[in-house]
């Protein structure tokens, strides 16, 4: 059996300063490293050592998966998969002051389709789904997942087809984590453990 634990990367400036980021590749700052040794700490605390981490190639999940595993990059497996969702055009804009497209779409993700030029998020559930169906079992292992926020809320949608959407608007803080396991094939609904 796998049990795999499915983080969000630590905090960034452009996560303070409410910046859509997606590919842009920034790295955590000060509050972000705190984020991921507060979650290494947790796991050390029950016990929980990694046996394999995968991690979206971007920095600040990478930095994340370091910290909070133990382990160096060299020792992950970065995959394409777990990138952020691609904002397109809409890469940079500040929420704090968004486009009218992106309102309505921030508004009601599950029936407002993404402004052209970005993700659909079909597709992107699709792709965390082509992820987490080539995970393949071999033994008893712990698993670390390090990835991005909407990215993550697609692989929960993806193991949740009873939640209909419910994730999009889930608030998904950074450094949260959420746990499923797999077995014979099988995932279990994913489970918070930290999301503050």
């Amino acid at each position: 059996m796998y049990t795999i634990y499915i983080v969000r990367h630590g905090e960034t400036d452009n996560n303070k300063k409410r910046v859509l980021q997606g590919r842009s590749d920034l790295p955590l700052n000060e509050a972000g490293v705190k984020q991921a040794e507060t979650v290494k700490a947790y796991f050390a605390e029950k016990g929980i050592r990694f046996d394999k981490v995968y991690s979206s190639p971007l920095i600040r999940a990478v930095k994340t998966a370091q910290i909070i595993s133990g382990k160096e990059p060299d020792d992950f497996i970065l995959d394409d998969h777990l990138l952020e969702m691609d904002y397109g055009p809409y890469e940079g804009c500040s929420l704090l002051d968004p486009p009218p497209e992106i309102i309505e779409f921030f508004r009601d993700f599950v029936n407002n389709p993404a402004p052209k030029g970005m993700e659909n998020l079909s597709d992107l559930v699709a792709r965390m789904g082509r992820f987490m169906d080539c995970l393949n079992e071999k033994g008893d292992q712990t698993i670390l997942i390090s990835t991005h926020a909407i990215a993550m809320k697609g692989i929960l949608e993806h193991l949740s087809p009873q939640s209909q959407g419910t994730y999009w608007n889930k608030h998904i803080a950074n450094c949260a984590v959420y746990r499923t396991t797999l077995q014979d094939g099988v995932y279990t609904v994913p489970l918070e453990v930290i999301n503050e």
